[in-house]
């Protein structure tokens, strides 16, 4: 399950960019991100599970540290992401995602499937949703 939460936690650290024009300026989420929630499926998880998570953009570049570290790159238009693992247990995985930067908080909503990209932010009786809510550090 650890695997699967790193997994979905390395999809929100996202750097956006993408050939067309994003809604928002990418520069925007730049910076080094913690979360303070997260959930799966409609449950919430224990802080301990991402107390030590870090999620650092850089442009389209992201690095995510929990019990290892993820590399790769992410792509946003429109509000959504496309995030691509290059390095960690993600290496070679496409996940889509859903985003949103509100009063100093990057809320993402992964598909872990990828197969498609998440309509809200609520993940509630559906098992391939993760959702993490970050603060600036």
């Amino acid at each position: 399950m650890r695997l699967t939460l790193l997994a979905a936690s390395l999809i929100l650290s996202l750097g956006c960019t993408g050939p067309k024009k994003a809604t928002m300026n990418p520069a925007k989420l730049n910076g080094s991100w913690v979360p303070v929630q997260q959930e799966i499926g409609g449950k919430a998880l224990p802080k301990t599970v991402y107390d030590n998570e870090r999620l650092v953009i850089a442009d389209s570049n992201y690095v995510l540290t929990a019990e290892s570290t993820d590399k790769g790159v992410v792509r946003c238009k429109d509000n959504k992401m496309d995030i691509y693992g290059r390095e960690g247990v993600n290496a070679g995985k496409h996940f889509t995602a859903i985003y949103k930067l509100e009063g100093g908080q990057l809320t993402i909503c992964y598909n872990l499937r990828g197969d498609s990209y998440p309509t809200s932010f609520v993940t509630d009786a559906q098992p391939a949703l993760f959702l993490s809510v970050y603060k600036k550090e």
